[in-house]
């Protein structure tokens, strides 16, 4: 380790360890995920094995490891986290909340949108940082031989994230009025997007649905593979947005199809919104997200180590003790806002 900094690890549970042989580089990381992902569930490995491999490969001296050491500062993912997990006097937890609820007792959470309530409502209470996601693993762009040809509309997603309008069949009926296929791409292709003319990607209509937790990640991949997107009103697009060229957003299946129908019809449009895309690319990489993970590592995470290290045992427990009351709080909140919900 190097002595500036104290131990880094990213903790993944003997239980949940990763199985076969680990990829020793973020570009054979894919491979290993592709293979081995749909046993074990991707997001929290993405979040702690690859984000590990890309630090380590970027030359920040971190560890990854099965178990959980007595001091030092541990990243994991809040799957990887039990609930009644509370730090040593010499360890500062890190948890990648994400769309989770956050660590009880971890010193710091990691938001992957900057809407999240958890960050935009109270970031001082839960010390509670933004940082982007990966891009998706192993990307093979639009095959550029497709040149103008506009035929095939595809979701990279969970089926059951897709709004319920997109999976009835009369979606595909109009989309196939206006000469596309539609598909619903499957995980072990979510990284091929070679013969794909454009996304459409809405997890909902309803306005009141934006979706504060998850990342932009489908409109940034689709920036990274020359590909039009027509996507929903959520805050992490929009907080991405700097002009109409970066995504069309749309708020009913009518403004979907129409949005479609109108980038079939305008090529000029489609070059326009392909070509701002790899501009935003170059800013919305993975060495861009390396970056702030290093700088969140070493100017957030290892200051808060210190003095969470030269705290008093006193300091330390009032800490534990205030954490424990608001999840009690929480939890109370929840129950009675439910059974108001039955009445």
């Amino acid at each position: 380790m190097n002595e500036s900094l104290p131990p880094i690890y990213f903790y993944i549970p003997k239980s949940q360890w990763p199985v076969g042989d680990l990829p020793q580089s973020p570009e054979e990381y894919w491979q290993w995920m592709s293979f081995w992902g749909s046993r074990y569930g991707r997001g929290k490995y993405d979040w702690t094995l690859q984000t590990y491999l890309y630090l380590k490969a970027d030359g920040l001296p971190c560890q990854l490891i099965d178990f959980m050491p007595d001091e030092g500062i541990v990243v994991s993912h809040r799957d990887f986290l039990s609930d009644n997990l509370q730090p040593l006097p010499n360890l500062l937890i890190v948890c990648i909340k994400v769309d989770r609820e956050p660590h009880p007792y971890a010193q710091l959470q990691l938001v992957q949108n900057d809407r999240d309530p958890l960050f935009s409502r109270s970031p001082n209470l839960w010390h509670c940082h933004p940082l982007k996601f990966w891009l998706q693993p192993g990307l093979i762009p639009r095959d550029p031989s497709r040149g103008e040809i506009f035929e095939k509309a595809a979701f990279f997603g969970v089926a059951g994230t897709l709004a319920p309008q997109l999976q009835a069949p009369c979606w595909a009926e109009k989309l196939g009025a206006l000469g596309l296929g539609w598909e619903v791409v499957a995980c072990d292709r979510w990284h091929d997007y070679s013969k794909v003319d454009v996304i459409v990607a809405v997890r909902s209509f309803e306005a009141a649905q934006t979706f504060d937790s998850k990342p932009a990640s489908k409109l940034i991949n689709a920036w990274h593979t020359g590909i039009p997107a027509v996507l929903g009103r959520e805050s992490a697009y929009r907080s991405e947005r700097q002009s109409a060229l970066d995504y069309i957003e749309v708020a009913s299946p009518e403004e979907a199809i129409a949005a479609v129908e109108m980038l079939r019809g305008d090529r000029n449009l489609r070059r326009a919104m392909i070509e701002n895309g790899r501009i935003r690319a170059q800013e919305t990489g993975n060495p861009q997200i390396t970056w702030q993970w290093r700088n969140f590592l070493t100017n957030v995470a290892v200051p808060a180590y210190y003095r969470w290290c030269t705290a008093s045992i006193w300091q330390q427990q009032i800490f534990l003790t205030r954490r424990y009351l608001i999840l009690k709080a929480n939890r109370l909140q929840s129950r009675m806002n439910q059974f108001v919900s039955e009445k």
